[in-house]
């Protein structure tokens, strides 16, 4: 009961006119209350508000599925007829259709129209539930507010334009700080596109937002309370109360504690429940007060509650039922387009009907002296003549009217059945049995993918995810799951066959062009590869992983200095992300020397040995003393050949003591050999040379590896030569030699 009066304010601010608009005031009225004081309190004034949320609050995160369900088994009994209690109230008398016809007719068919254009254009989904999760919010806002206003008119109060603004100011301002929560930074829900707004700027707004309640409340509240007194303004205070615990006690709370605020916990859940319920106890007030007051028609309950439930179901389950059985398209993805626009639908109708500037409207509400208007002029349309003989009196009409409630009853119940089966994940044959109610839902089709997998059964599986993707090609986790199944049983063909078809719905999809890479390396298409991933970069920059990608085929082709390049702006975005987002050491070393190596080929010694510098330190700070020693061998080699002999030796002699500390042989075995050569081109004496070749090829013959072992023993002999008689003593004992060569200083 809110939304939009004289272009966007709240449903209340037609609850705001001044008297000049209801002359006759609430006088007369012996009573505020509308139906008894226990009920106002509790769900029209929100009374229930704080042990429900309390209650949701902790038991939801242990019992989310019991409560998911519960809140889709409640919609059927408040939220579906809360909407079908504006459609009752805006189409069942002629001259209401006929004086809101804008809204009726020409609203109704842009809405119409968007539905349809939804459907077979996915992407504008998230505008349309952006649109919606932000107004919801500010709907019930407007209800709460217009409600307060309500009770405060009839408890005889007749507020000022100041004190009127002041109200009005506290209501908006709690939702702004809540709609600035909601557009805080990114979003982190697909279907909710966030302002982006800078935490920073956002927290102090809602600061001066915080500051600016309390004197408006403070001011509205006691002007409020010298006219009535605080004991009468109880049904408006306590509406006050809840406006607070729905929308400032959580901004204040995710203000002060850095939570982050779900923009759905307003469109669904216990808020969603608690409004509709409200909305249902005013608009049923409102329609009993005016059959009586038409003289026409007794005013039945229990027939105007079932009418709504019928109609709320016609409103949300059919369609998507259509939608997914006769044109295959997603059930989820349906549903929620029909939430969306129904809703907003709703809004929009709900803020053209309720004015109290409407003499009718501040008669029912309020017990004015406003005479009751006669019927309006007759509507003419062949709509309203239809709905004339639909609401009649006929055998046919009435008949017509049990079956369609009896089908809606009987859709709906089957809904609940298949929406309770679709959450048991963990029970494929429900899984099952809520696929054969409805297989194009694609959320139902993965879990059973999933399980179905688990099984052991990779047929049906793919079967699954196959279905999935029919009814929501757009939608990249079935495609993922199918992929990755491909892939697993290397049938790869099949598997570059579905990203190229993907690809005809998602053109941009960054991960679909990584994927069609990797496939096409796979068959050796090396160029389509290294095209994907270029493209992939160029929409999502942040891939970091295509940047190793495309560096580890560059190198395979020895495009050095190219691959060198994609390694460094691996390294550069790495070192911007926090801790916890890194890679684990050894492998972020791993790709420093991988680069140091690419640039010593690409002939770029000096960047080489800055990176082979960088993986040293890295290695140390964390411990990791294999790696350290490649970047420390690798470094010598570079300096050696820069005439840096000092600190060549000063390496080998390092990386030696490390892998004698991590009882490396086959890198020590390596290492020696290496040492060795380096001190035979530096001219040091053959002896030491030999007793290196000596320690190494002693070291190799203890690891699983031969070929080390006859390779070092080929070097030595031909060292040996050279070395003479010595040798033999040598092989006896290289100790002493040994000592002298880590001894050696240049």
């Amino acid at each position: 009961m809110l939304c939009v009066a004289d272009g966007g304010g709240l449903w209340a601010s037609g609850l705001m006119a001044n008297t000049k608009h209801n002359p006759g005031g609430p006088t007369g009225t012996t009573s505020p209350w509308i139906y008894s004081p226990a009920l106002d309190l509790i769900v029209g004034c929100g009374a229930w508000s704080a042990p429900l949320l309390l209650i949701s609050y902790f038991s939801i995160a242990s019992s989310a599925r019991a409560w998911s369900v519960a809140f889709y088994a409640l919609a059927l009994f408040f939220n579906y007829p809360h909407y079908m209690a504006t459609l009752y109230r805006a189409y069942h008398r002629a001259e209401d259709f006929q004086k809101y016809r804008i809204f009726t007719v020409h609203t109704t068919a842009l809405i119409a129209l968007t539905l349809v254009l939804a459907h077979s254009w996915v992407r504008i989904l998230p505008w349309i539930f952006t649109v919606y999760l932000t107004w919801s919010p500010w709907h019930y806002s407007g209800q709460n507010y217009g409600l307060f206003m309500m009770f405060a008119r009839r408890a005889g109060a007749k507020p000022s334009e100041a004190t009127r603004r002041a109200l009005y100011g506290a209501f908006v301002v709690s939702y702004l700080m809540l709609f600035l929560g909601f557009h805080t930074g990114p979003s982190a829900d697909p279907l909710f596109i966030s302002l982006g707004i800078p935490a920073i700027v956002s927290r102090w707004e809602q600061i001066l937002l915080a500051a600016a309640f309390v004197p408006l409340a403070a001011f509205g509240l006691s002007r409020l309370a010298r006219e009535t007194g605080w004991r009468k303004l109880l049904p408006s205070l306590t509406l006050f109360s809840s406006q607070f615990l729905w929308f400032l006690l959580p901004a204040g709370i995710s203000l002060i504690k850095g939570l982050e605020i779900p923009q759905s916990r307003y469109s669904s859940g216990v808020l969603a429940v608690m409004h509709s319920a409200q909305y249902l106890w005013i608009t049923s007030y409102y329609a009993r007060r005016e059959a009586s007051g038409d003289g026409k028609r007794t005013w039945r309950a229990w027939a105007y509650f079932a009418v709504l439930v019928a109609g709320g179901i016609a409103l949300f389950v059919p369609g998507p039922w259509l939608a997914s059985r006769v044109f295959h398209h997603d059930f989820t993805a349906s549903f929620l387009i029909f939430t969306a626009l129904v809703n907003i639908h709703h809004f929009i109708l709900d803020g053209a009907i309720w004015k109290l500037r409407d003499g009718r409207i501040a008669a029912l509400l309020l017990n004015s002296r406003d005479r009751l208007s006669g019927a309006a002029s007759e509507a003419g349309s062949r709509l309203s003549s239809a709905w004339r003989w639909l609401a009649g009196s006929t055998a046919g009409a009435h008949w017509l009217r049990i079956g369609a409630a009896l089908v809606l009853l009987v859709w709906g119940s089957v809904d609940q059945v298949r929406y309770y089966l679709s959450l048991r994940a963990d029970n494929l044959q429900d899984l099952r049995r809520a696929a054969a109610l409805n297989a194009f839902d694609t959320p139902v089709q993965m879990r059973l993918g999933r399980q179905e997998l688990d099984a052991g059964h990779a047929q049906p599986a793919e079967a699954a995810w196959r279905k999935a993707i029919q009814a929501n090609p757009a939608d990249p986790a079935p495609r993922h799951a199918l992929l990755k199944l491909l892939v697993d049983q290397k049938r790869f063909d099949e598997a570059l066959e579905l990203t190229q078809a993907s690809l005809k719905y998602a053109p941009q999809d960054a991960s679909l062009l990584v994927d069609r890479g990797l496939l096409s390396l796979q068959r050796g298409q090396a160029d389509a590869a290294v095209a994907d991933w270029n493209e992939a970069l160029a929409i999502d920059p942040s891939r970091l992983t295509v940047h190793l990608y495309l560096a580890y085929e560059l190198e395979r082709e020895g495009k050095f200095r190219d691959a060198a390049g994609h390694y460094n702006t691996f390294l550069e975005k790495i070192a911007r992300q926090p801790g916890q987002a890194r890679p684990e050491p050894d492998k972020l070393i791993a790709v420093v020397l991988r680069m140091a190596d690419c640039q010593a080929r690409a002939s770029q010694p000096e960047q080489a040995v800055k990176s082979y510098h960088m993986a040293e330190t890295l290695a140390a700070q964390t411990k990791q003393s294999k790696l350290e020693s490649v970047a420390d061998v690798n470094e010598a080699v570079l300096q050696a050949k820069a005439g840096k002999l000092g600190e060549a030796m000063t390496l080998y002699q390092h990386a030696l003591s490390l892998d004698d500390s991590i009882g490396d042989k086959h890198a020590s075995a390596e290492d020696w050999a290496a040492y060795g050569r380096f001190l035979d081109e530096t001219g040091y004496a053959a002896r030491l040379t030999y007793a290196c070749l000596v320690k190494a090829e002693g070291l190799a013959r203890s690891v699983p590896d031969p070929s080390l072992a006859e390779s070092l023993a080929s070097g030595r002999k031909q060292m040996e030569k050279r070395v003479g008689a010595e040798s033999a003593a040598l092989r006896r004992n290289p100790e002493p030699a040994l000592q002298e060569a880590l001894a050696l200083r240049r």
